[in-house]
Protein backbone atom coordinates (compact mmCIF):
# COMPACT_ATOMS: atom_id res chain seq x y z
CA UNK A 1 0.00 0.00 0.00
CA UNK A 2 1.14 3.45 -0.40
CA UNK A 3 -0.40 7.16 0.91
CA UNK A 4 0.24 10.42 -0.97
CA UNK A 5 -1.56 12.09 1.09
CA UNK A 6 -0.95 12.82 5.20
CA UNK A 7 -0.86 15.31 7.78
CA UNK A 8 1.57 15.63 10.92
CA UNK A 9 2.01 17.86 14.23
CA UNK A 10 3.54 20.36 11.82
CA UNK A 11 -0.12 21.20 10.74
CA UNK A 12 -3.46 19.85 12.07
CA UNK A 13 -2.37 16.01 12.14
CA UNK A 14 -2.07 14.35 16.08
CA UNK A 15 1.34 12.16 15.27
CA UNK A 16 4.76 14.08 15.03
CA UNK A 17 6.30 13.16 11.69
CA UNK A 18 8.39 10.67 13.02
CA UNK A 19 5.58 8.89 14.53
CA UNK A 20 3.68 9.07 11.57
CA UNK A 21 5.99 7.57 9.58
CA UNK A 22 6.33 4.86 12.07
CA UNK A 23 2.70 4.42 12.28
CA UNK A 24 2.66 4.33 8.21
CA UNK A 25 5.08 1.53 8.45
CA UNK A 26 3.28 -0.57 11.22
CA UNK A 27 0.52 -0.59 8.89
CA UNK A 28 2.46 -2.16 5.93
CA UNK A 29 2.93 1.46 3.66
CA UNK A 30 5.69 0.93 1.33
CA UNK A 31 5.62 4.54 -0.06
CA UNK A 32 4.40 8.10 1.92
CA UNK A 33 4.02 11.71 1.13
CA UNK A 34 3.83 14.22 3.98
CA UNK A 35 1.18 16.91 2.54
CA UNK A 36 0.98 19.45 6.04
CA UNK A 37 -1.12 22.86 5.52
CA UNK A 38 1.16 25.77 4.02
CA UNK A 39 4.35 24.29 5.82
CA UNK A 40 7.39 22.27 5.10
CA UNK A 41 8.60 21.87 8.67
CA UNK A 42 8.00 18.53 9.25
CA UNK A 43 9.37 17.33 5.69
CA UNK A 44 13.27 16.76 7.08
CA UNK A 45 12.03 14.70 10.19
CA UNK A 46 9.88 12.77 7.97
CA UNK A 47 12.57 11.72 5.26
CA UNK A 48 15.35 10.98 8.16
CA UNK A 49 12.42 8.76 9.68
CA UNK A 50 11.74 7.25 6.64
CA UNK A 51 14.84 6.26 5.57
CA UNK A 52 14.95 4.48 8.82
CA UNK A 53 11.59 2.75 8.28
CA UNK A 54 12.97 1.58 4.62
CA UNK A 55 9.75 3.13 3.23
CA UNK A 56 10.16 5.59 0.36
CA UNK A 57 9.43 9.31 1.31
CA UNK A 58 7.63 11.72 -1.05
CA UNK A 59 8.11 15.37 0.42
CA UNK A 60 5.12 17.50 -0.39
CA UNK A 61 2.71 20.16 1.03
CA UNK A 62 -0.92 20.98 0.66
CA UNK A 63 -1.41 24.54 -0.12
CA UNK A 64 -4.85 27.58 0.12
CA UNK A 65 -5.58 28.13 -3.23
CA UNK A 66 -7.60 31.75 -4.15
CA UNK A 67 -11.59 30.51 -4.99
CA UNK A 68 -14.03 32.86 -5.76
CA UNK A 69 -16.89 29.93 -5.37
CA UNK A 70 -18.18 28.31 -2.53
CA UNK A 71 -16.19 25.39 -1.18
CA UNK A 72 -12.05 25.54 -0.86
CA UNK A 73 -9.81 25.15 -3.69
CA UNK A 74 -6.66 22.89 -2.09
CA UNK A 75 -3.75 22.25 -4.24
CA UNK A 76 -1.28 19.13 -3.44
CA UNK A 77 2.43 19.28 -4.65
CA UNK A 78 3.96 16.06 -4.48
CA UNK A 79 7.57 15.22 -4.47
CA UNK A 80 9.07 18.92 -4.14
CA UNK A 81 12.71 17.99 -3.50
CA UNK A 82 13.98 21.17 -3.99
CA UNK A 83 11.30 22.78 -1.22
CA UNK A 84 14.10 23.94 0.99
CA UNK A 85 15.36 26.47 -1.95
CA UNK A 86 12.49 26.66 -4.49
CA UNK A 87 9.61 26.89 -2.14
CA UNK A 88 10.29 29.10 0.44
CA UNK A 89 9.02 32.18 -0.71
CA UNK A 90 5.26 30.63 -1.58
CA UNK A 91 5.60 29.23 1.94
CA UNK A 92 6.30 32.68 3.85
CA UNK A 93 3.31 33.84 1.82
CA UNK A 94 1.21 31.42 2.75
CA UNK A 95 2.08 31.25 6.58
CA UNK A 96 1.49 35.36 6.44
CA UNK A 97 -2.22 34.94 4.79
CA UNK A 98 -2.74 32.07 7.56
CA UNK A 99 -1.29 34.45 10.46
CA UNK A 100 -4.08 36.80 9.03
CA UNK A 101 -7.07 34.72 8.79
CA UNK A 102 -6.18 33.76 12.38
CA UNK A 103 -6.38 37.05 13.44
CA UNK A 104 -9.57 37.85 12.01
CA UNK A 105 -11.12 34.67 13.59
CA UNK A 106 -9.77 35.51 17.13
CA UNK A 107 -11.50 39.48 16.78
CA UNK A 108 -14.78 37.55 15.60
CA UNK A 109 -14.34 35.32 18.79
CA UNK A 110 -13.83 38.47 20.69
CA UNK A 111 -16.87 40.25 19.30
CA UNK A 112 -19.01 37.50 19.84
CA UNK A 113 -18.26 37.22 23.35
CA UNK A 114 -15.86 34.45 23.16
CA UNK A 115 -12.95 36.11 25.07
CA UNK A 116 -9.41 34.95 23.96
CA UNK A 117 -6.03 35.60 22.70
CA UNK A 118 -3.89 34.29 19.54
CA UNK A 119 -1.84 32.27 22.63
CA UNK A 120 -4.48 31.02 24.08
CA UNK A 121 -4.99 29.04 21.01
CA UNK A 122 -1.42 28.56 19.83
CA UNK A 123 -1.22 26.16 22.65
CA UNK A 124 -3.25 24.14 21.11
CA UNK A 125 -1.21 23.77 17.75
CA UNK A 126 1.71 21.22 19.37
CA UNK A 127 3.96 24.13 17.52
CA UNK A 128 2.87 23.08 14.00
CA UNK A 129 0.92 25.63 11.36
CA UNK A 130 -2.31 27.36 13.42
CA UNK A 131 -5.62 26.11 11.75
CA UNK A 132 -9.51 25.96 12.46
CA UNK A 133 -9.18 22.29 13.71
CA UNK A 134 -7.53 24.22 16.66
CA UNK A 135 -9.92 26.55 16.93
CA UNK A 136 -12.07 23.64 17.35
CA UNK A 137 -10.55 22.27 19.75
CA UNK A 138 -9.43 25.43 21.90
CA UNK A 139 -13.48 25.96 21.69
CA UNK A 140 -14.00 22.45 22.84
CA UNK A 141 -11.63 23.18 25.61
CA UNK A 142 -13.64 25.95 26.82
CA UNK A 143 -16.71 24.30 26.68
CA UNK A 144 -18.13 25.68 23.82
CA UNK A 145 -18.21 22.83 21.83
CA UNK A 146 -18.85 18.84 22.44
CA UNK A 147 -16.11 17.90 19.74
CA UNK A 148 -13.86 19.22 16.46
CA UNK A 149 -17.12 18.49 14.12
CA UNK A 150 -19.53 20.37 16.50
CA UNK A 151 -17.02 23.66 16.50
CA UNK A 152 -17.12 23.32 12.98
CA UNK A 153 -21.02 22.97 12.33
CA UNK A 154 -21.98 25.68 14.60
CA UNK A 155 -18.87 27.58 14.43
CA UNK A 156 -16.30 27.57 11.71
CA UNK A 157 -17.84 25.99 9.09
CA UNK A 158 -18.02 27.95 5.90
CA UNK A 159 -21.26 29.89 6.95
CA UNK A 160 -20.77 30.27 10.37
CA UNK A 161 -20.22 32.51 12.77
CA UNK A 162 -16.07 32.44 13.23
CA UNK A 163 -15.28 31.41 9.77
CA UNK A 164 -13.12 33.37 7.88
CA UNK A 165 -11.37 32.89 4.19
CA UNK A 166 -7.71 32.47 4.02
CA UNK A 167 -7.35 34.41 0.83
CA UNK A 168 -4.96 31.74 -0.86
CA UNK A 169 -2.51 31.91 -3.38
CA UNK A 170 -2.95 32.44 -7.27
CA UNK A 171 -2.84 28.88 -8.93
CA UNK A 172 -0.56 29.44 -11.78
CA UNK A 173 2.05 30.77 -9.14
CA UNK A 174 1.32 27.71 -6.89
CA UNK A 175 1.55 25.53 -9.96
CA UNK A 176 4.80 27.11 -11.50
CA UNK A 177 6.76 26.79 -8.19
CA UNK A 178 5.69 23.27 -7.38
CA UNK A 179 7.26 22.78 -10.84
CA UNK A 180 10.64 24.89 -9.92
CA UNK A 181 10.49 22.96 -7.15
CA UNK A 182 10.55 19.30 -8.91
CA UNK A 183 7.05 18.27 -7.52
CA UNK A 184 3.67 17.83 -9.48
CA UNK A 185 0.58 19.62 -8.58
CA UNK A 186 -2.11 17.97 -7.89
CA UNK A 187 -5.60 19.15 -7.34
CA UNK A 188 -6.84 17.74 -3.68
CA UNK A 189 -10.46 16.56 -3.12
CA UNK A 190 -11.80 18.16 -5.72
CA UNK A 191 -15.38 17.08 -4.15
CA UNK A 192 -14.60 20.37 -2.10
CA UNK A 193 -14.37 22.43 -5.00
CA UNK A 194 -18.27 21.93 -4.81
CA UNK A 195 -18.86 21.94 -8.80
CA UNK A 196 -21.45 19.93 -10.77
CA UNK A 197 -19.89 17.34 -12.86
CA UNK A 198 -20.18 19.81 -15.92
CA UNK A 199 -18.66 22.48 -14.37
CA UNK A 200 -16.09 20.46 -12.79
CA UNK A 201 -15.10 19.13 -16.10
CA UNK A 202 -14.61 23.09 -18.00
CA UNK A 203 -12.47 24.30 -15.14
CA UNK A 204 -9.89 20.91 -15.05
CA UNK A 205 -9.69 21.34 -18.64
CA UNK A 206 -8.72 24.89 -17.92
CA UNK A 207 -6.34 24.54 -15.19
CA UNK A 208 -4.82 21.60 -17.13
CA UNK A 209 -3.89 24.33 -20.08
CA UNK A 210 -2.39 25.77 -16.86
CA UNK A 211 -0.33 23.26 -16.31
CA UNK A 212 -1.90 21.33 -13.67
CA UNK A 213 -0.34 17.67 -13.50
CA UNK A 214 -3.34 15.61 -11.69
CA UNK A 215 -6.21 15.58 -9.55
CA UNK A 216 -6.89 13.39 -6.17
CA UNK A 217 -9.35 10.91 -7.66
CA UNK A 218 -8.97 8.79 -4.33
CA UNK A 219 -10.44 10.58 -1.42
CA UNK A 220 -12.25 9.32 1.95
CA UNK A 221 -14.38 11.93 0.47
CA UNK A 222 -15.65 10.49 -2.45
CA UNK A 223 -17.44 7.11 -2.91
CA UNK A 224 -16.24 4.17 -5.35
CA UNK A 225 -18.42 5.66 -8.25
CA UNK A 226 -17.07 9.20 -7.79
CA UNK A 227 -13.91 8.03 -8.15
CA UNK A 228 -14.45 5.89 -11.37
CA UNK A 229 -15.74 9.22 -13.03
CA UNK A 230 -13.18 11.04 -11.68
CA UNK A 231 -10.39 9.03 -13.40
CA UNK A 232 -12.77 8.91 -16.61
CA UNK A 233 -12.12 12.47 -16.53
CA UNK A 234 -8.81 12.59 -15.91
CA UNK A 235 -8.01 9.84 -18.90
CA UNK A 236 -10.30 12.56 -21.13
CA UNK A 237 -8.07 15.42 -19.99
CA UNK A 238 -4.72 13.80 -19.80
CA UNK A 239 -4.33 14.35 -15.78
CA UNK A 240 -2.62 12.32 -13.63
CA UNK A 241 -4.44 10.41 -10.66
CA UNK A 242 -3.49 10.45 -7.49
CA UNK A 243 -4.66 8.95 -4.30
CA UNK A 244 -4.25 9.51 -0.27
CA UNK A 245 -6.16 8.82 3.07
CA UNK A 246 -5.96 12.25 3.99
CA UNK A 247 -4.72 11.34 7.55
CA UNK A 248 -4.55 13.04 10.92
CA UNK A 249 -4.48 10.98 13.66
CA UNK A 250 -7.02 9.99 16.30
CA UNK A 251 -8.54 13.09 15.72
CA UNK A 252 -10.33 11.69 12.84
CA UNK A 253 -10.93 7.52 13.23
CA UNK A 254 -12.76 7.41 10.01
CA UNK A 255 -9.30 8.04 8.07
CA UNK A 256 -6.65 5.14 7.60
CA UNK A 257 -3.54 5.68 7.01
CA UNK A 258 -3.10 3.79 3.47
CA UNK A 259 -6.16 3.59 3.00
CA UNK A 260 -9.06 5.36 0.43
CA UNK A 261 -12.82 6.33 -0.46
CA UNK A 262 -16.03 6.10 1.92
CA UNK A 263 -15.55 2.53 1.40
CA UNK A 264 -11.38 2.27 3.17
CA UNK A 265 -10.49 0.79 0.12
CA UNK A 266 -6.58 -0.24 0.03
CA UNK A 267 -4.50 2.25 -2.15
CA UNK A 268 -2.51 0.91 -4.49
CA UNK A 269 0.48 1.68 -5.93
CA UNK A 270 -0.28 2.48 -9.61
CA UNK A 271 -0.88 5.84 -8.38
CA UNK A 272 2.78 6.41 -7.89
CA UNK A 273 2.68 7.10 -11.55
CA UNK A 274 1.21 10.55 -10.98
CA UNK A 275 5.28 11.44 -9.33
CA UNK A 276 6.76 8.88 -11.50
CA UNK A 277 6.32 9.66 -14.98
Amino acid sequence: MIDLHAHSTASDGTLSPSQLVNHAKDNDILVLALTDHDTTNGLEEAAQASKEAGIRFVPGIELEIKWADQGIFHLLGLNIIDYKTKMTNLVKLSVEQRLNRNLSIIEAMNSAGIDTDITKVTAFSSGGSLGRPHFADYLVHIGKARDRKDAFDRYLGQGKPLYRPMGGLLLEEAIETIHQAGGKAVIAHPHTLYLSWNRLFEVLTDYKNKNLDGIEVWHPGASYKDALRLEAIAKELNLGVSAGSDFHGEIRPDRKIGRSLTERRKIEDRFLAIIDQ
